[in-house]
């Protein structure tokens, strides 16, 4: 295509790009890669879209998650990089904010909890959870999916999974709720919501030092790494992360699964047909194709270049951000056949969804737990479920980093036996 032959540049970020990305992201796969553009935020950064950028650029360890590194940072960047109030609230020494060695320690620390067979204990937990939810609107005959069912079960999973007692949990809800509904509006919701948690993980922190369970929040203040222990603002910091990338993520990876199957009725019944004659191996792969198809985290989170670097032809300067486009890489032609269908059996299906590299997303076992324990229930429970709107009338919420709608109303025969079982 000669140069004046090219369509013009899409917009990014309106709300018509929040409800469908992926055409403009086929269109920076194909004329800009590796594009700077200017985010709502006010701050310039670089998005990577292809495959095998993206991947590169998640490993590359020239690209640091430290804000410090911004080179903005000093003026009016600062605090625009990160999630609303976390520094205010001294909780900047997560995860997703530091590097080696400090990341190698800390995540060694919490990894204990999330292997495979530790999460694979917590599954009777995730499955009564899950009832319990459905068990509130099974008779109804209609429901919003997020708010009744995909975003209330991870919260109350992680806060099990952190220690945060029962009486407590319905406040991580609301203060959870609040994060959700300012995520692309005015940050001043979020920070609040931030400051309230870091106040209560304080508190709880304390409280497990003199009465220690078997949860995570105890396990991280037991946890000795050579001899060195988490600070109290390391510990309220990790708890805070895991339950801010532990719950939305789930929240959306339930709602856009559940939305992607029914606007895809033919692999809709696939699923539940395997299902019936009790094959789970359709569930595992299909989650991994939801995500990979419209999965939660749109952007991954913040990196900033500590040097020069050419990435995807493009020289990008020091201190310059990078924002990875999982989204764009996960339907990039040159790495996935078809990369606009669903297919729930596809196999050759490395996907990014998780990230990549020494910062690939800890929790994905329980998020894939929690993915396939609410797609298989609500698909056994509530064979005949529909959507109850027109698609075009369904909101997507602006966020940058995350993707998921702001509600999901659906309909199914009332479930007569519910209250039996």
């Amino acid at each position: 295509m000669h140069q004046n032959d090219t369509p013009p540049a899409p917009d990014l970020f309106t709300w018509e790009f929040a409800a469908d990305p992926y055409p403009a992201y086929a269109w920076l796969r194909e004329h800009s890669p590796v594009h700077r553009t200017t985010l709502p935020s006010g701050v310039e950064a670089w998005l990577v879209t292809r495959y095998a950028d993206a991947r590169q650029a998640l490993a590359d360890q020239r690209l640091s998650k430290n804000p410090v590194h911004h080179s903005e940072q000093a003026a009016h960047g600062k605090g625009k990089t990160g999630i609303p109030g976390e520094r205010s609230a001294n909780l900047m020494t997560h995860l997703l904010n530091i590097d080696p060695p400090d990341h190698t320690r800390l995540r060694r620390l919490v990894s204990k909890a999330f292997t495979p067979g530790r999460v694979a204990e917590f599954a009777p937990r995730v499955q009564e959870l899950t009832d319990r939810l459905i068990d509130g609107f099974a008779d109804k005959g209609e429901a919003d999916l997020i708010h009744e069912f995909a975003f209330p079960l991870p919260i109350y999973a992680i806060c099990d999974m952190l220690g945060v007692p029962p009486e407590d949990q319905d406040d991580f809800r609301d203060w959870a709720g609040m994060m959700i509904r300012h995520g692309g509006g005015p940050r001043g919701g979020v920070a609040r919501s931030v400051k309230k948690m870091r106040g209560y993980l304080a508190e709880l922190i304390h409280r497990k030092r003199n009465e220690p369970g078997e949860d995570l929040i105890s396990g991280l203040i037991r946890a000795s790494d050579h001899g060195e222990h988490l600070t109290e603002n390391e510990a309220a910091a990790m708890a805070f992360i895991l339950l801010f990338a532990g719950f939305e993520t789930t929240v959306n990876l339930i709602g856009n699964g559940t939305y992607a199957l029914l606007r895809n009725p033919d692999q809709r019944e696939r699923l539940q047909n395997a299902l019936a004659e009790g094959d789970e191996s359709l569930l595992a792969t299909g989650v991994e194709e939801l995500l990979r198809y419209d999965g939660p985290v749109e952007l991954a989170t913040w990196r900033f270049a500590t040097r020069a670097l050419t990435l995807g032809g493009q020289r990008i300067a020091e201190g310059d951000p990078v924002l990875v486009v999982l989204a764009a890489a996960d339907r990039d032609p040159e790495r996935f056949a078809d990369p606009d269908t669903l297919d729930l059996a596809r196999r050759d299906n490395q996907h990014l969804g998780y990230g990549h590299g020494i910062h690939y997303c800890l929790g994905a076992p329980l998020a894939r737990l929690e993915g396939r324990t609410a797609l298989a229930t609500l698909l056994r429970r509530l064979p005949d479920l529909r959507l109850a709107a027109d698609p075009e009338d369904l909101r997507w919420r602006g966020g940058l980093i995350m993707r998921g709608l702001r509600t999901l109303p659906v309909e199914f025969t009332p479930e007569a036996s519910h209250a039996a079982g």
